[in-house]
């Protein structure tokens, strides 16, 4: 049994970044954290807390990992579990609530208690009205990941959902057995979050508040963040002076300064990246300029826990300008676009054609700067769409710019542009 506790000290202390593996180690292995009290480590990590009742359960995994996390579970405890508290309503914290249910009535058990936010249903309505897209969004940003199947001919994307038995609005007290818990709502990642506090440990379950890397608070292909709200529940969990933190990506974090140091950082980033951004946009900046202003210091995106290899500053800057400003950019030609294939057109044909522009292009990216490069080879892609010398040039451009990126959300997209050339050239 691996002592995460001290691995995440040693991570955090020392800095020593790879020692720990990913943020979302997928091990399936149990360990006992303090007396009462396990995670298991998956895509989703799943905490368990004793109760002399049953279990208690903070989320459930993937619905493919949950077997795996059952069989865990069940080589430390053999209570029935008593409640599952969803820390929100995403695919990776809820989709493994059948496989709990469906063991509960396989040994006998009373049908678990299932707690949530009030809003958690809302989320299962809206994911079953935009199924299609959403599985396109995870086949997009995590088959680069390992997470799904390459060779699933179809992304997936569930339909069956656990709804909550319990639903509250702002907080609630619950009691199982000698356990007392306090759950919270505050909006961030989601809009339908909970983190809990358990006094009796002095542990704070945190969801996806922490996820041992950047906040996910930009998500470019998912719906709006909440970063300052984020941000005040994290200091709302820092005056409670936690001595664990049990997030559900990633380490657990002991001792009560660690613990602080985790949440004022992972706070103040939010908090700056708003503050930036508003200042400008009530400055009457357009969002290009914002984008390409707001800075964070080096040394907190060097945190361990802080690092952009999921989602990116950039993406958040977006997301305070959508929440605070609406989708329009700041430019006017923007506002009622002509079609892209047209303007396309336009600009290639001044260019002298679309093996201009992507020479070009090609030019630009060897001498480093394939950022620029892909705009004129999106340019030449639209135009001429059939044309395989242009895709040849595009995939190359995009395979270019996944190397030079960080967070897993930008390379999973530019790793798919490149698919989609890659394919398309294949087929002339």
């Amino acid at each position: 049994m691996t002592d995460l506790l001290a691995l995440s000290a040693r991570v955090i202390d020392e800095g020593d970044h790879d020692v720990a593996g990913p943020a979302a180690r997928v091990t399936f292995e149990l360990s006992e954290l303090t007396p009462g009290v396990a995670m298991v480590e998956s895509f989703s990590n799943v905490v368990a807390f004793g109760s002399g009742e049953g279990l208690v359960l903070f989320d459930t995994s993937m619905p493919q990992f949950a077997g795996a996390v059952v069989e865990a579970l069940r080589r430390w405890s053999n209570d029935a579990v008593h409640t599952i508290v969803y820390t929100h309503g995403h695919v990776d914290h809820v989709g493994g609530a059948p496989t709990f249910l469906e063991e509960a009535a396989a040994r006998g058990d009373r049908r678990p208690e299932v707690v949530a936010h009030e809003a958690v249903p809302a989320r299962f309505r809206r994911y079953n009205l935009t199924n299609g897209y959403n599985a396109l969004i995870n086949d997009r940003q995590f088959r680069r990941a390992g997470v799904l199947d390459e060779q699933a001919a179809q992304p997936r994307f569930p339909r069956r959902w656990v709804e909550p038995s319990v639903t509250y609005q702002d907080r609630i007290g619950l009691r199982v057995g000698d356990l007392q818990i306090e759950l919270h709502h505050d909006r961030g990642e989601t809009d339908d979050h909970t983190w809990a506090w358990i006094p009796g440990h002095r542990a704070i379950c945190v969801g996806d508040f922490i996820i041992w890397a950047f906040p996910n608070a930009g998500n470019p292909q998912k719906v709006q963040r909440y970063p300052l709200e984020w941000a005040r529940a994290l200091r709302r969990m820092q005056a409670l002076e936690p001595e664990l933190l049990l997030p559900a990506h990633g380490l657990p974090v002991g001792g009560r300064e660690r613990v602080s140091q985790v949440l004022d950082d992972t706070a103040s980033v939010l908090e700056s990246l708003v503050h930036q951004t508003l200042d400008l946009m009530n400055a009457g900046a357009t969002l290009d300029t914002i984008i390409h202003t707001v800075t964070l210091p080096d040394e907190l995106l060097a945190r361990p826990y802080l690092r952009p290899v999921y989602d990116d500053p950039q993406f958040v800057v977006r997301n305070v300008w959508r929440l605070y400003g609406g989708w329009w950019d700041g430019d006017p030609s923007r506002l009622k676009p002509a079609p892209d294939h047209d303007v396309a057109c336009e600009l290639v044909h001044l260019a002298g054609g679309a093996s201009q522009v992507t020479a070009r292009a090609l030019a630009l990216a060897e001498a480093g700067d394939a950022r620029l490069a892909s705009h004129l080879v999106e340019l030449a892609a639209r135009a001429a769409p059939d044309d395989s010398g242009v895709h040849e040039v595009r995939a190359e451009i995009y395979r270019r710019r996944r190397s030079e990126e960080q967070s897993l959300m930008a390379k999973s997209i530019f790793d798919a542009a490149a698919r989609q050339s890659e394919q398309r050239g294949g087929e002339r």
